[in-house]
């Protein structure tokens, strides 16, 4: 408990000064906005199980030919979800998540790929297993989608890193749609976060496995302490990227500065996993700010 309020306080305080120095930087922020599109589609897809590399993403939204061959799928999969990443961060801010939003945003994911499904939750006898988890019955997933918005806007009293563990929880518990879940549910999050003042998440590729983790524990006992370290983390990372801009430091690996400072780098590392440095990952690689 103390640990979880030490990082809620650390949060907060990310938070307000964040706050405090944004305005008047839209260009800036808007830059590192886009610049993080190709990292966020990269791991959201990677996390189910897509064979693009980061460089190869990167390489496909700017398009530029591949030097191998990838399927059309996959190739989809990357420009959607690149475009609904942009969407959301020009839509949040105006207008709040609801269905008709969320069926919106899966329409556009979808499309070109399962235009049979896109845009429209399950129906019928459209049942889909989630490992051993049987998703929500089709005949009441509206009853149950209503269900978690109320629960998430009857929720405010609750920390933001709370809300948004439950939300992402319970709608990939719920699992919708036939196809999409995970990386609309992952949309959500930055949804949601945007609106509430907050910065976007990106949810790593490397936390794969803690992130199966938590839906496990979720799905046997609606516990939600993993994935709250999860976004708690991946939250902090995003204030820390940002921060270090806005406050014009000089941005540098983390090795370099570990030879700079004349710490050992392997500690730093740990320190940054744990997000109890002002470290953040960019493009794969451990980045730090140092003032000038």
């Amino acid at each position: 408990m103390q640990k979880n309020a030490k990082i809620i306080q650390r949060i907060n305080s990310l938070q307000k000064c964040f706050l405090k120095l944004k305005d008047g930087n839209d260009a800036l922020l808007r830059l590192l906005y886009e610049a993080e599109v190709s990292e966020q589609v990269y791991n959201s897809n990677a996390i189910e199980n897509s064979t693009l590399t980061l460089e190869e993403t990167d390489r496909i939204l700017r398009e530029i030919n591949l030097d191998r061959f990838v399927t059309e799928r996959e190739l989809f999969e990357a420009k959607n979800l690149a475009r609904v990443v942009a969407y959301i961060h020009q839509v949040a801010p105006e207008k709040a998540l609801d269905l008709e939003m969320m069926l919106l945003l899966h329409k556009m994911l979808i499309s070109n790929i399962r235009d049979d499904i896109a845009g429209r939750i399950r129906e019928g006898k459209e049942w889909v297993r989630v490992g051993s988890h049987i998703a929500a019955d089709p005949l009441r997933l509206r009853e149950l989608i209503h269900s978690m918005f109320v629960e998430y806007q009857s929720s405010g009293q609750d920390h933001i890193v709370k809300r948004i563990a439950r939300f992402h929880l319970r709608f990939e518990h719920i699992h919708p749609f036939v196809d999409g879940n995970g990386r609309i549910g992952r949309v959500l999050n930055n949804y949601l976060l945007i609106r509430e003042g907050h910065v976007p998440i990106n949810i790593k590729f490397t936390d794969r496995s803690l992130y199966y983790d938590a839906f496990k524990a979720f799905d046997q006992n609606e516990e939600t302490k993993i994935m709250e370290q999860i976004v708690a983390r991946s939250l902090t990372n995003s204030y820390h990227k940002r921060l270090a801009y806005l406050e014009r430091q000089e941005i540098m690996p983390l090795n370099d500065f570990a030879k700079a400072t004349k710490q050992a780098h392997n500690n730093l590392i740990n320190k940054a996993n744990r997000q109890t440095i002002s470290a953040f990952l960019e493009k794969g690689r451990w980045m730090i700010g140092r003032d000038l």
